[in-house]
């Protein structure tokens, strides 16, 4: 999981907007995004742990011949896409929150994709 807070940040920034929605999608069906604590690690930790109970990488009945069906599970559940809301030109989130990326088949070269939605009032 890798905080991407300080590039959507920056994204926001480079755009101008103001007021809106800054909508993140990541081009991959094996890695995710999510919007969770970024104060402790070890929620992190806690989270990677619980994902990897859900989805063990090796599971004798998965017939999908790359191997990486806990990789597809994990990004699904985690999803691929999160929407903040801006003011004022910052990221509207609470205290603890943060914007990460999971990946979870790589390391690999990854895309992700934000558009700005700017508020019309």
């Amino acid at each position: 999981m890798i905080s991407i807070t300080p590039e959507v940040s920056r994204i926001v920034k480079e755009t101008g907007l103001k007021n809106g929605i800054i909508h993140v999608f990541v081009l991959h069906t094996t890695c995710g995004l999510t919007i969770n604590e970024n104060a402790d690690p070890d929620v992190i930790h806690d989270l990677l742990h619980r994902l990897d109970s859900l989805a063990p990488w090796k599971d004798s009945k998965d017939r999908h011949m790359e191997g990486n069906s806990a990789a597809h599970l994990k990004s699904s559940l985690l999803g691929s896409s999160v929407s903040v809301p801006v003011q004022n030109g910052s990221l509207v989130l609470g205290t603890w929150q943060g914007i990460f990326f999971g990946e979870f088949d790589g390391p690999r070269t990854r895309s992700v994709c934000c558009t700005a939605i700017h508020s019309q009032s």
